[in-house]
């Protein structure tokens, strides 16, 4: 007996030794010290646990460690949605959002320097103009990205079509679908809100990307997960060669079950991805990294509340928006502005 309680005890001590020394590996994509990144800095725009669809800012240097900025408060008091950036045509940011799902106006911002945004417009859609789809006049979490390549924005949102019952309340999330209209300046728009996909699925939190001369559309498949569709509540992501489509149909998932509001950054070397999303509701972002769109993805290891293990710091109680990548100059703007 003696001798066991001697092994146990060296077991313990190795385990403990192995764990305090232990070291993981950073994920790829972060520069080492004196190389000069290709991107610089990053701005997440995003609402908190407590005070959903209000903006704050959180930023980072290496696109892993955010700090909150303004001590934790709100950027601009004027802003409700789920924020959403994309610089424009001119050089300025764009800014949408609207004040909840039962309104259908989305307002637009603009700014020059990310700190102070002034109304810009306005446009409420008309659902019902939309090409073999009845809506139900609800409008959820409008996104904007302003494309190079063509020279103008895609202004994209959810509107389901079937109302949620007692017995089946995620029918009404299943019926969610993505429209979109189409503007050179963010003043005038295509008159007919279209379906963005060919397929039929659930799908919300929708944004476009031009990687490579490539459409990227990243998805949330908004159906509830089954043993029949263990795809549900998970960030996919379809390509296109055109803007509006068609969009292949989704690949197979990046993160787990029960994971939304996705946000893509390049990496501070330029040679990866950064895909982030949340676990609802409010739980915690999971990371995961890939060279390219295409995949192969893994997860980062982060939310363990052990140093070694956590290789990406997110601030607590953060609650879904955007990420874009910011010049350093245009950092220290912000850290300096928000620190006052």
């Amino acid at each position: 007996m003696y001798k066991l309680f001697q092994y146990l005890l060296l077991f313990d001590l190795i385990i403990s030794l192995t764990s305090a020394n232990a070291q993981q590996p950073n994920p790829e994509g972060t520069v080492k010290e004196g190389e000069k990144a290709v991107f610089e800095a990053y701005l997440f725009a995003h609402m908190t646990h407590r005070d959903y669809g209000r903006l704050y800012y959180s930023v980072s240097i290496d696109g892993l460690h955010w700090e909150k900025l303004n001590n934790g408060k709100r950027v601009f008091d004027g802003y409700k949605g789920h924020p959403d950036i994309t610089k424009g045509h001119d050089g300025r940011y764009y800014l949408v959002g609207n004040n909840d799902d039962g309104d259908l106006q989305i307002n637009i911002w603009v700014s020059d320097d990310l700190i102070t945004w002034k109304e810009y417009s306005h446009y409420t859609p008309d659902l019902n103009k939309t090409p073999d789809y009845k809506p139900l006049q609800r409008l959820g979490a409008p996104k904007v990205y302003y494309d190079k390549q063509t020279k103008q924005y895609i202004l994209s949102w959810h509107t389901p079509h079937l109302n949620g019952t007692k017995e089946d309340p995620e029918r009404y999330w299943q019926s969610q679908r993505t429209l979109y209209v189409l503007s050179k300046d963010l003043k005038t728009f295509s008159d007919i809100p279209r379906k963005l996909f060919e397929w039929d699925m659930g799908t919300i939190d929708v944004f476009i990307r031009n990687i490579d001369e490539v459409y990227y559309a990243v998805i949330k498949d908004e159906r509830y997960p089954t043993l029949e569709w263990t795809t549900g509540k998970t960030i996919r992501i379809c390509s296109s060669e055109n803007l509006t489509g068609p969009y292949s149909y989704p690949q197979e998932p990046i993160s787990p079950n029960f994971r939304e509001a996705p946000m893509l950054i390049p990496s501070q070397d330029g040679k990866h991805l950064y895909m982030y999303y949340e676990q609802y509701p409010g739980v915690s972002y999971g990371l995961s990294v890939a060279r390219n769109v295409n995949g192969p993805w893994y997860q980062v290891s982060g939310y363990t509340h052990f140093a070694d293990w956590d290789k990406y710091l997110m601030p607590d109680s953060v609650r879904h928006g955007c990420m874009i990548p910011i010049s350093r100059k245009e950092y220290d703007k912000l850290v300096t502005y928000f620190t006052k």
